[in-house]
């Protein structure tokens, strides 16, 4: 039997609506069985913590006091989307997440040591950054003496059962390498069809065909979106368009989901913004006052139920 810290694997995943995993071809052997289901939360709707909100200029309190951590999301008490050191207190007491999706490979996202430090046993990653993530890993198990989790690759269209949610990942457009795809991740439960979409500028096509909001095809509605919003308001022509959110963005791509049907929220429900630079905003009272509705600026901390309608 191949020992366990140097056991890697690469799942085969499952078609987009499907959740099937398939046996680890490179080691004969099925993923491990998951061990952290005491942590799952039972209820309709998608439990989320927003363990931080900040995009990377954010490295401690600025002038006005204030401080994000660098974004990164827990679900359900029960897994993680993206993980840095900055918000190991910020995860609840007790609260073991044993697995992780990540988005992508920058350093405010994507961090390993911090991962295997908190328990992490299984790694969800893009398929296009795999042999990245087993050197990392592999790195990070070595320096602390800690097991190396088992690595697999999620590409869009592809889908993983996390108990009674399907987590499913879809392209965005931010970029890292040539060579890099990254993802943001579809969340349905019960009804519940939440976007998490971070870093991208916009929502590809591709994105929005997977999860079926796209113009040509529309397929059932989202009922919750959590978007990035690096550039605040009056920002719009900032340079980081290219490959991130600004407000205006969210609030048009809102408008248009809204009014074609694509986008049906529960009743009263906010467009939560995540991700947002220190260097482009105001204050959480600032944008408590200034965003309009139905955008509402997340904080570090903050836990938000999304349901189904």
């Amino acid at each position: 039997m191949m020992d366990r810290r140097t056991f890697l694997g690469t799942a085969a995943v499952a078609t987009a609506g499907l959740a099937t995993q398939a046996p680890l071809a490179a080691a004969g052997l099925a993923a491990p069985k998951r061990k952290d289901k005491k942590n799952a939360v039972k209820q309709d709707g998608i439990l989320v913590r927003f363990l931080g909100t900040g995009a990377a200029d954010w490295n401690g309190p600025d002038d006005r006091g204030e401080h994000r951590r660098l974004s990164s999301v827990l679900i359900d008490n029960d897994f993680l989307i993206d993980f840095t050191a900055t918000a190991k207190d910020m995860l609840p007491a007790g609260v073991r997440p044993r697995t992780i999706f990540y988005t992508h490979s920058h350093g405010d996202h994507y961090a390993p040591k911090a991962a295997l430090e908190i328990g992490i046993e299984q790694v969800y990653l893009s398929e296009t950054i795999l042999q990245k993530g087993i050197r990392d890993f592999r790195k990070a198990s070595e320096e602390l003496g800690l097991p190396m989790p088992v690595i697999s690759t999620i590409s869009p269209g592809s889908s993983v059962r996390m108990g009674d949610l399907l987590v499913t990942a879809i392209p965005s457009n931010h970029f890292v390498s040539f060579e890099e795809q990254t993802q943001m991740y579809l969340l349905e439960k019960n009804g519940a069809r939440l976007v998490y979409a971070t870093d991208t500028g916009g929502i590809p096509c591709k994105a929005a065909q997977i999860v079926g909001i796209d113009g040509h095809s529309q397929g059932k509605p989202i009922t919750g979106l959590i978007m990035e919003a690096t550039m605040g308001i009056g920002y719009d022509d900032d340079f980081r368009l290219y490959t991130h959110s600004s407000v205006a963005t969210v609030h048009q791509i809102y408008r248009v989901l809204q009014s074609t049907g694509r986008y049906t929220p529960p009743e009263g429900q906010p467009v939560y913004l995540t991700h947002m630079a220190r260097t482009l905003h105001g204050t959480q009272a600032e944008l408590d006052a200034q965003l309009p509705a139905p955008l509402k600026a997340a904080h570090d901390g903050l836990e938000v139920v999304f349901k189904a309608v």
